[in-house]
């Protein structure tokens, strides 16, 4: 029979990958590329980038087309069959690629074409392939001793299990608990659509009532409208001690150890290599150049936005007693008091601005946006294999039809589906057979999911989420870099990659983009003139303890990679209690065990890089403050972001990029100025 991983001639075929063989396969593919690696090393003792980059390109391009789906039907379509599958690859994957970035030889290949003549006739992307490579080589221990080579080899296994590991006791934790309602007057505050989404998960399930989630519409739509106390703790208690030793799962799903052997390989990683800590070792290859400008700049954010933060605090203490009949204020009624105050402040509600936002009127909208920025056309393509019924396939055209990219769309929540969102490569742009191979995104999201025979209306944080990860997209897709390894996102500082995407959710804030992404479900009325303003005024409402709430997430991360092994270091709870106390205004219970689920540092790709979320915020916030300048349909600038930050990829330094847009380095005004913190 056909194997489907084995086909990259076409888009994935998602129903037709048959689970029991995933391992054979990827099994077998490593091993292919080992043995065509060592041929080609050995059958040559002089290399030119075009030799040695195509048949590397092949190579891993054979494997992450093959793996690609994988990994991403785990995410999306998790299985107990297909979880076992995944695992057993992962720690294999990482030993091929530890062992690839530490091959004597290969190394040796890359650095005779970086001395040879060959390497000045190179334009900045080929260039900037070798530069990555070598850099690539150093921090995985190319030069370290045979036995520390094993021992680092080890470490990175290891960690790639863990951290695997890790993201499925996250899910596993958030599918597990669910509070079912048979009484209606338990669902008191609860607007109907947030009653309706919950009859429907209970109807899904064969109950009678109500079944409330730990997915996120269900969590955020809770702790946000109920008027039962004790509902709102129960949900608190249940999602922040995910994961972890307390709560209703009772250590079931526990993180705790797994936590510690992570951060404590990536420091014996760091010493192997001989950097102080791992923060310093993952700043190596970022735009930070150390680990105190890191520190300085989120510390700085801090100064400026506390004072407004207590300000904001005392507020919402006040109004909580007074109006709310809550004395002392609980983690469990932060939302709850601030949607009631926000309501008594502006007039504007989540709840009032959903039916502006229906999904489908959103994402023309949002294909309309990118179109006038960038003269780019995005239309829908039927009959594609696809995971789930609620998938969209859509690809993009320039202004001459040539096709750019294409991309999967999974905008809603649904059970055995990865929290959050994010966007992935699915297929990366190369040259493969003389061809152009095309870059293919998926946009994955856990939105409020359509209820009964209607279109899913979104709040609009869901609206700038689905922006968020659509700009990552456009970065992955447009590009025109054709070397695999600097083409849309790979290449690009970790500290920069959050630019396009911070950059894309501007555009839910402005009155003619809103005027393009909002129709409301029965009138068609775009979003009125009145709650445009009040939407505006809203805008900076409690921003500076959002702010904080981002930096003490931050220090956290980039803290703990530092002190790990330090004497001073005592726990991972004491440390995340210490950055608190010096950073937060609102301090969470006990109980509260938040680390246990943070994924995008425990098992993502933000390990002591957290901080890019606010580094390349403003990035983006300086990007964006030229189209206040010129216009935010401005054709020219549009034309100038795509060709500058969008078009290039890796293949140059994202500083220089920046600076060729903006005309000089960046600045954190516009940042302190969009959140109301100048």
């Amino acid at each position: 029979m056909n194997n489907a991983l084995l086909n990259i001639k076409t888009l994935p075929q998602f129903t037709e990958i048959e689970v029991s063989k995933i391992d054979r396969t990827i099994s077998g593919i490593i091993k292919e590329n080992v043995e065509n690696l060592n041929n080609y090393l050995d059958s040559n003792d002089q290399y030119t980038w075009f030799s040695l980059i195509k048949e590397l390109e092949k190579m891993d391009n054979s494997l992450s087309r093959a793996w690609s789906p994988v990994s991403h039907l785990n995410s999306v379509m998790n299985t107990d069959e297909l979880r076992i599958e995944h695992d057993k690859c992962v720690p294999k994957l990482s030993a091929f690629y530890t062992d690839m970035s530490q091959n004597s030889k290969l190394y040796k290949a890359y650095n005779d074409i970086r001395k040879s003549k060959e390497y000045g006739t190179l334009d900045n992307a080929n260039q900037k392939v070798i530069e990555n490579a070598l850099l690539n080589f150093k921090l995985n221990g190319v030069a370290l001793s045979d036995e520390k080579k094993k021992q680092f080899k080890k470490l990175k296994t290891d960690l790639s299990s863990l951290k695997s590991k890790f993201e499925q006791n996250v899910m596993d934790a958030t599918q597990a608990f669910n509070i079912h309602i048979e009484e209606k007057s338990e669902l008191a505050g609860l607007p109907d659509f947030v009653i309706d989404m919950a009859k429907q998960a209970a109807e899904e399930e064969e109950l009678k009532g109500w079944l409330f989630t730990l997915d996120a519409p269900s969590y955020i739509a809770v702790m946000t409208y109920s008027d039962i106390r004790k509902f709102r703790e129960e949900m608190y208690t249940a999602f922040t001690t995910r994961a972890s030793a307390k709560g209703p799962n009772n250590g079931k799903f526990d993180n705790t150890k797994i936590m510690q052997e992570i951060v404590g390989a990536r420091q014996e990683l760091a010493k192997i290599l001989d950097y102080k800590n791992y923060s310093e070792l993952s700043i190596a290859d970022k735009m930070a150049e150390t680990t105190d400008d890191v520190l300085t700049f989120l510390e700085n954010l801090v100064e400026k936005s506390k004072p407004q933060a207590i300000k904001e605090f005392d507020t919402l203490k006040k109004y909580a007693r007074k109006e709310c009949n809550i004395i002392s204020i609980e983690a469990w009624d932060v939302m709850y008091v601030s949607e009631k105050l926000k309501q008594k402040e502006y007039g504007i509600s989540q709840e009032e601005l959903k039916p502006y936002f229906p999904a489908p009127k959103v994402i023309s909208g949002l294909f309309e946006i990118v179109k006038r920025l960038y003269a780019i056309k995005i239309k829908e393509i039927k009959n594609i294999n696809i995971w789930h019924k609620d998938v969209k396939f859509y690809q993009i055209e320039d202004e001459s039809g040539n096709v750019r990219g294409q991309f999967y769309l999974d905008l809603y929540a649904r059970s055995n589906k990865r929290g959050g969102a994010w966007m992935d490569e699915c297929i990366r742009r190369m040259v493969c057979d003389e061809e152009v191979q095309l870059p293919v995104a998926y946009l994955t999201c856990n939105l409020t999911a359509p209820v009964g025979n209607k279109p899913a209306l979104l709040n609009h944080d869901e609206v700038t989420t689905l922006f968020h990860e659509f700009g990552h997209g456009l970065q992955h897709m447009l590009t025109k870099v054709n070397p695999l390894f600097v083409s849309g996102i790979n290449g690009v500082e970790w500290d920069a990659v959050e630019l396009p995407s911070q950059f894309m959710e501007n555009w839910c804030w402005q009155k003619e983009g809103l005027e393009l992404i909002t129709s409301h479900i029965d009138t068609g009325e775009v979003l009125p003139e009145n709650l445009y303003k009040k939407l505006i005024k809203a805008k900076n409402f409690q921003s500076a303890m959002q702010m904080l709430r981002q930096l003490e997430f931050s220090i956290f991360d980039f803290r703990l990679h530092m002190e790990f092994d330090s004497e001073e270091f005592i726990s991972i709870q004491s440390l995340l209690d210490e950055v608190r106390n010096k950073v937060a205004v609102i301090i969470p219970p006990a109980i509260n065990q938040f680390q246990h689920g943070f994924s995008h540092i425990f098992a993502g790709g933000y390990a002591a890089g957290y901080y890019s979320y606010k580094w390349a915020e403003v990035l983006s916030a300086d990007a964006f403050s030229k189209f206040e300048e010129k216009g935010i349909f401005n054709q020219e600038t549009g034309k100038e972001f795509l060709e500058c930050i969008l078009e290039t990829g890796g293949s140059e330094r994202a500083v220089d990029l920046f600076i060729r847009f903006r005309g000089r380095e960046p600045k954190i005004d516009a940042l302190l100025s969009h959140s109301g913190l100048q």
